[in-house]
């Protein structure tokens, strides 16, 4: 951790300034220490130079796992393909020259790859994930200048409210137990005239008819390391029976979607082993997460409007996104 990370960070129960105690160095690095509010109420524990927000076990759980199982996969920097980049710039519509020397939040950002094209901007990226995910993360973008790591909770996060300038959480939200708080939670952070972005999965009448809703009352609550186990025995069947049935003349392109897999063939630049690296994370992603609430547009335009947000668009960019401004 970064010593002038303290100047923003606030204790997310009492939102007081930190002080920092029995910190330990390597270089610049904070590796270790405790963050203690201004009446020592409460403290929080830096373990492997991430402050931590939070408890070690949570719902989010599945999702550590998973990213640091596949630290590297969907960053663009590893596939070689500008899939993180192209869903960021497309769902936010920013300039990446507005967004040099400012400071961006990256709410729920995994093993990072959106963080990873953010900073390639030139801000200054605060990276949060209620997760051990951000072990991953610390390690794929560890020689970015600009990265500022933590561990924290969406519901309480240690910042003053409106204290950045750019914000945004693509595919997060519906994985949070109350949805509408954590959307709440986040818009809060903007500042007045910052932009705000975020995408869901599309709630509708077709999204009830997948498969992974039909499984997923069983598989959330199995074993996640049994999960994955299993999945990585069936993914490469079931992604080489998907691709037989897309074939089919006429109706392939549905019956393909009956089979609990994810499955990129023809939509993403990937060779096959990549795509079915991809087909086994999103996979596990669709039937691990205890939480998946995906929203519609109406919804989100009406949220959008009680966080007091302006040049609202809310629209269909492969997931639903809904961007604008904070006034």
């Amino acid at each position: 951790m970064k010593k002038d990370f303290l100047e923003i960070l606030r204790c997310p129960k009492t939102h007081s300034k930190l002080n920092l105690v029995n910190e330990k160095y390597i270089s610049n690095d904070i590796v270790s220490g405790t963050l203690i509010n201004s009446d020592s109420s409460h403290s929080y524990q830096i373990i492997d130079s991430i402050p931590r927000f939070v408890p070690e076990s949570n719902y989010a759980n599945n999702f550590g796992f998973q990213w640091n199982k596949f630290r590297q996969t969907q960053l663009d920097s590893y596939s070689g393909a500008a899939i993180s980049s192209n869903r960021f710039w497309n769902s936010t519509l920013w300039d990446k020259n507005d967004m040099k020397g400012k400071w961006v939040l990256d709410c729920g950002c995994g093993s990072g790859r959106f963080a990873e094209v953010a900073l390639e901007s030139g801000a200054f990226v605060v990276a949060l994930d209620y997760s051990n995910a951000v072990d991953a993360c610390y390690l794929n973008l560890i020689n970015h200048q600009n990265l500022y790591l933590m561990q924290g909770d969406i519901y309480e996060l240690p910042f003053d409210l409106n204290s950045f300038d750019f914000v945004y959480s693509l595919g997060v939200l519906q994985h949070t137990p109350d949805v509408k708080k954590a959307f709440m939670s986040v818009a809060d952070q903007v500042k007045l005239n910052g932009k705000f972005c975020v995408d869901f999965y599309e709630k509708n009448y077709k999204s009830k008819l997948l498969p992974k809703f039909w499984l997923r009352p069983i598989t959330k609550r199995m074993n996640q390391k049994k999960l994955f186990t299993l999945l990585e025995t069936v993914t490469p069947f079931l992604f080489n029976l998907s691709q037989t049935l897309g074939k089919v003349p006429i109706f392939g392109k549905y019956l393909k979607r009956v089979i609990p897999v994810a499955n990129y063939s023809g939509i993403l630049p990937l060779n096959k082993e990549q795509l079915l690296q991809w087909a086994l994370l999103d996979t596990f992603d669709w039937l691990g997460p205890e939480y998946d609430n995906p929203q519609d547009i109406q919804t989100l335009s009406n949220w959008m409007n009680e966080a007091h947000m302006e040049n609202i668009e809310v629209l269909k960019v492969v997931h639903i996104v809904a961007r604008g401004i904070k006034k």
